[in-house]
């Protein structure tokens, strides 16, 4: 009786610790969903490590910039679970691989889960070259720093910026940081904070409060805050976050109140006002995002009341983040993304106005974007200086930059290719830049305006090529100095073969052929006769003399005798024409044979028994036919 009484109880034990741990990761998964990454973590540390706490946990460390955790966690679950894994855990797992720079790794799972070959370092190089401006970066001297970003232009001097510091707050779930409140200061020409003070109580509540805009007067203020409340949202339980505004009246901000677009049961956020202060951009993941968040703008009509939100549609916007958008007053706008391509996290990127509409947007390169996140960044155009914020020291800090175009995009040779004697655009002609060493580094087939552009580097020697078929190739040879010339301007004025060639002519068809002497070969055979030699060495020398030419030989029959004996004897004649030229130093790859038989008469004398024998002569032939 013991004996059974014991093992009720070691039973009763067991089914304890089972439904304790049921109940543990109950609670992990719901602090997941919830976004408390960081005692998510920690309850998922401790669980047994199936393929849920894995992901869980993983993601957890993910969101919470813990990337080396990330990394080592995501590798185990790779190696575990391998073949059952979503193709989302590769994008993540890759950007975590590009938070700590290891850009080869990261490309394998990137490649994985784009179906295409990513290669990161390639496209930094080829980013070098493009960006518009380099910047300099200063981090700005901000007593009692805090988890601080998104500062914004307020005034001549002052400024608005959002920060972790008042201790006070509860702490942010998702973290463990106090909740955000919106500061004003003053900046000193030497990127000083002073004079910091927290907005009234009107604008800061005990939720979240950040991302501060401005109007030029001053007097209207457009904000985030963050629901008090969670909704549920796919039945996770989400606080999302609102766009605000608020007006100063008589000395004190009030009336502040949620804009009309945004709900309670998905996000607005990061507002921007254009120029003219009639459009304003914003971040939202409200239906019809194409992911995460999207990049948005609505219209601010002169009554105060608003258009509908537009999304600005996948130039613009990825499957992921696209994030903190801002609009210079050159019209151009500034936003951060994950989905774009980039050094890793968010990174900043920049797009033109064209048309009402914006063009491919552009990373603004490795002077300003790091391999962790980069956003908020606000500029003043005509002064080449603005702010941004990062976490690229370990938590979001408050960066000014001074910015200057720019020099590796000024480099480059561009032209037009033409016809020497008469001026004629070439269409369609092939321009090769080469390097010193003779390699080709970009090629391209000129279009209607024949003209071409590449982007070169400073302090290196360079080769640009035309050439076209029929026409006598042009190099011409360059060098760029970093303190000299950026810009060079070369016309390529191809010569044609048949301008300067008297046995070179064109016929009717547009084929260039060289005009020799007839070839004559002994009845039914295909050795190549003396006399035949002697106007093949005509050839010879003309090709010696262009390199570039490339020779199509065809031989040709009469229409007397067998179809397929003409066509065999073809064949072998064009090949020992073929053979007899590279005996004399032509290379093979330059010449192309082909027997045509009797298919390809230049008269009447298409079948055997109509013509007289000089007529038949006419079409027993071999002709020389310029293909490149």
């Amino acid at each position: 009786m013991k004996k059974y009484t014991y093992i009720l109880i070691c039973l009763l034990f067991i089914s304890g610790i089972t439904l304790a741990q049921k109940r543990k990761l109950k609670r992990a998964n719901k602090l997941f969903e919830m976004r408390a990454y960081t005692e998510a973590a920690e309850v998922y540390e401790n669980k047994e490590r199936n393929q849920e706490v894995l992901q869980n946990l993983a993601d957890s460390y993910y969101y919470n910039t813990s990337l080396q955790k990330a990394i080592k966690t995501y590798r185990e679950l790779f190696l575990t679970y391998g073949d059952s894994i979503d193709v989302e855990y590769y994008f993540r797992y890759g950007q975590a691989l590009k938070g700590i720079k290891n850009y080869k790794v990261a490309d394998k799972h990137l490649s994985i889960y784009y179906n295409k070959r990513v290669n990161t370092n390639a496209f930094i190089e080829a980013l070098e070259k493009i960006t518009p401006h380099t910047f300099k970066l200063e981090q700005i001297d901000n007593e009692n720093s805090s988890n601080d970003f998104g500062l914004s232009f307020y005034g001549n001097n002052k400024v608005a910026f959002a920060s972790a510091r008042n201790t006070k707050n509860p702490s942010y779930s998702w973290n463990k940081l106090p909740y955000l409140d919106l500061y004003s200061a003053t900046l000193t020409p030497e990127n000083v904070l002073e004079d910091i003070k927290e907005f009234s109580e009107a604008i800061n509540t005990s939720s979240h409060e950040s991302n501060a805009i401005f109007t030029k007067d001053g007097k209207t203020m457009y904000f985030n805050r963050t629901n008090t409340t969670r909704k549920k949202t796919d039945a996770i339980k989400i606080a999302h976050v609102k766009i605000y505004k608020a007006e100063f009246v008589d000395g004190n901000w009030s009336n502040v109140t949620a804009l009309p677009f945004t709900s309670n049961v998905y996000s607005t956020e990061h507002p921007a006002l254009s120029k003219d202060e009639k459009t304003l951009y914003f971040a939202s993941d409200m239906p019809g995002t194409l992911g995460s968040f999207d990049i948005y703008k609505v219209a601010i009509n002169d009554n105060g009341t608003y258009g509908e939100p537009e999304n600005l549609g996948t130039t613009i916007n990825t499957k992921h983040r696209e994030q903190f958008p801002f609009i210079s007053e050159f019209n151009v706008l500034y936003f951060s993304s994950i989905g774009h391509e980039g050094y890793g996290g968010l990174d900043i990127f920049r797009s033109n106005m064209v048309n009402d509409g914006f063009d491919k947007p552009v990373n603004l390169g490795g002077s300003i974007n790091s391999n962790l996140d980069d956003f908020a960044y606000v500029v003043k155009e005509k002064e080449n200086k603005g702010f941004l914020s990062s976490n690229r020291a370990g938590y979001d800090r408050l960066f000014g930059f001074y910015r200057e175009e720019n020099m590796l995009t000024k480099y480059q040779v561009e032209g037009i290719v033409q016809d020497k004697n008469n001026e004629e655009l070439l269409t369609g002609s092939l321009v090769t830049l080469f390097d010193e060493s003779g390699a080709v580094i970009q090629d391209t087939i000129v279009g209607d305006e024949a003209y071409y552009l590449f982007k070169i580097e400073p302090n290196k020697k360079y080769k640009v090529r035309g050439s076209r078929k029929a026409y006598i190739p042009q190099d011409v040879e360059f060098s760029t100095d970093s303190k000299g010339k950026v810009r060079h301007n070369i016309y390529l004025s191809l010569e044609s073969f048949s301008d300067v060639e008297e046995r070179v002519k064109e016929n009717e068809k547009g084929d260039v052929k060289v005009q020799l002497d007839k070839i004559y070969f002994d009845f039914d055979k295909s050795n190549i006769r003396e006399d035949a030699a002697e106007t093949l060495n005509v050839l010879v020398d003309l090709m010696k003399k262009y390199p570039s030419m490339e020779i199509e030989v065809s031989a040709h029959t009469d229409a007397r005798g067998a179809d397929q004996y003409n066509l065999d004897l073809s064949k072998s004649r064009a090949a020992s024409t073929l053979e007899y030229l590279v005996s004399q130093g032509i290379d093979g790859n330059r010449l192309k044979s082909i027997g045509y038989g009797e298919m390809q008469p230049l008269n009447k004398c298409v079948k055997e028994g109509i013509c007289n024998d000089e007529e038949y002569d006419i079409n027993r032939r071999c002709e020389f036919t310029i293909i490149n």
